[in-house]
């Protein structure tokens, strides 16, 4: 079948949700309130039916004003799935791509569907008509390659449409090409209603210092692909599917297709049902590939840059992140993957081996998202601080409420190693160093609330002995570490009342 053959109106719309209704209706209220070329950027959570509610309004708008609509896209696929959405919507439309040399103004479609570059292209040539044009609709509106084309619609009301209105890219914050941002339903919101599934996320630790940042801001291929094809890596990711999710259907994001085919041997040879997908794969292949998918029980797809946009495979079960990434839209994408939901499917589970969720917070967790598009410098300098590496070393500030204590140090990976050779259990490390820091706070106080507050000040070093003590355990969660840090304090707390007590009992006696 020609992708360019003219898709004309259906009967049958899609059944539109309240909050899809009342979205639909305060955008629309706000064309017919602002000036023609006001320009408005709406967000609404990956899931949450973007291009139904577009489709929507460009169908209202078209039945009102009797003007033509254009949806930009940034990729041929989305192109196509776009025209198939607004043709379910009643909307008689056009996709124009390289095939297409002119639109003529007796052209009688009411919609034309189109990536940037080709229609950057006919415009330059003077192919398009822009003048019936009173509607430009931006999907996937975070892109940054869009912004050259909005001064093209002087007469034409636009709005943007994306999950996250946050560019990567500092110097080309959104609010500087879109007038109003209007924020639709948050993800929260959505699990609660029942329209996403309900997230597990499991976290590991991963040291990260040999990834390096390309040009693009994100990490590049080559330093990802060095540390996530490596055997203790591929070892980790093999451990996390197998201890959360085994035979449960799950993709799989790399940011390098040298790791993805790695991965995809390795599970492999495990005897695990597994199939590499990337931008290179053969269209044919690929859609051999999505049937496999599926259809196939407890399927594993492991994939490079092909399945964040443009895919929906509700039944996937699992969204392991086996990659770093600075970029909150990907991470947002990622797991907007799994999260569709069903009437058999109320949760799915998230596997991060890339502290993506210490970087941006949990997938579900509320943002403030008109502060973020008032104020991008502020949210790219709090990404980077999340970004920058820990290092450990107690702060003379932080010495100075310790003055009677002479030792304050304490080597966490030797005393886990003198515990296994002497054959002792691991735990005792723990036991130690809690002892050790309750001797620090009560050496240095006179009473139980001030022994306490001191032991606030030890937080940070805690958590520090916690992360270590969890490296040498090895391959343990993040939700197991935060559960021994509060399990470490409340055990300290415990400590420091019954030294004092004891402390006071003797003082008493003599």
């Amino acid at each position: 079948m020609n992708n360019n053959m003219d898709t004309t109106a259906e009967t049958t719309a899609k059944k539109l949700y309240d909050y899809q209704q009342n979205d639909i209706t305060a955008l629309f209220d706000k064309l017919e309130q602002n000036p023609v070329h006001h320009r408005l950027l709406y967000q609404l959570p990956t899931g949450g039916g973007k291009t139904v509610i577009f489709s929507e309004i460009a169908n209202r708008f078209i039945r009102k004003y009797q003007k033509k609509v254009i949806v930009l896209t940034h990729r041929i696929e989305l192109c196509r799935q776009t025209s198939s959405a607004l043709k379910t919507a009643g909307i008689k439309n056009k996709i124009v791509d390289s095939s297409i040399k002119k639109v003529s103004r007796k052209d009688n479609h009411d919609c034309y569907v189109a990536m940037v570059e080709t229609l950057k292209n006919r415009i330059n040539d003077g192919q398009i008509d822009m003048n019936g044009i009173g509607l430009v609709i931006i999907d996937e509106a975070h892109h940054n390659s869009f912004h050259k084309l909005l001064a093209e619609f002087e007469n034409a009301a636009i709005i943007g449409v994306t999950a996250t209105p946050f560019s990567s890219d500092i110097d080309l914050p959104m609010h500087k090409n879109y007038d109003e941002l209007v924020v639709g339903e948050s993800i929260t919101s959505l699990i609660e209603q029942g329209y996403l599934a309900k997230p597990t996320t499991w976290r590991y630790d991963v040291e990260l210092n040999t990834l390096k940042t390309g040009l693009n801001g994100d990490f590049t291929v080559s330093t990802s692909d060095e540390l996530y094809s490596s055997p203790a890596m591929l070892d980790l990711l093999v451990h996390a599917y197998e201890a959360h999710t085994k035979n449960k259907k799950t993709l799989i994001f790399n940011n390098g297709i040298f790791t993805s085919k790695k991965v995809c041997q390795v599970f492999t040879d495990l005897g695990y049902p597994i199939r590499h997908l990337d931008n290179e794969t053969p269209a044919a292949e690929r859609i051999e590939i999505l049937k496999w998918l599926k259809k196939t029980k407890g399927a594993i797809l492991t994939s490079v840059s092909i399945l964040t946009t443009g895919f929906d495979e509700p039944s996937i079960q699992t969204v392991i992140l086996n990659r770093a990434t600075n970029s909150l839209t990907l991470y947002h994408q990622m797991i907007g993957r799994g999260a569709r939901r069903l009437p058999q499917k109320k949760t799915f589970t998230i596997i991060d081996l890339g502290n993506n969720t210490d970087r941006f917070g949990e997938w579900n967790a509320p943002l403030d998202w008109q502060h973020i598009f008032d104020n991008p410098e502020a949210y790219h300098e709090s990404l980077s601080s999340h970004s920058a590496t820990e290092t450990h070393s107690m702060p003379s500030e932080m010495r100075s409420h310790f003055p009677n204590s002479l030792e304050i140090s304490f080597d966490v990976q030797k005393a886990y190693q003198d515990a296994l050779d002497s054959q002792q259990k691991p735990r005792i490390v723990i036991r130690d160093s809690i002892r050790q820091h309750a001797l620090m706070c009560i050496d240095n106080s006179d009473t139980i609330p001030e022994a306490l507050t001191l032991m606030e000040e030890l937080s940070k070093e805690i958590d520090w002995r916690i992360k270590q003590y969890a490296k040498c355990l090895g391959r343990v969660t993040k939700n197991y570490t935060e559960w021994l840090r509060d399990d470490y304090k409340e055990r300290l707390k415990i400590m420091i009342q019954k030294l004092i007590h004891r402390r006071g009992l003797l003082k008493t006696a003599v």
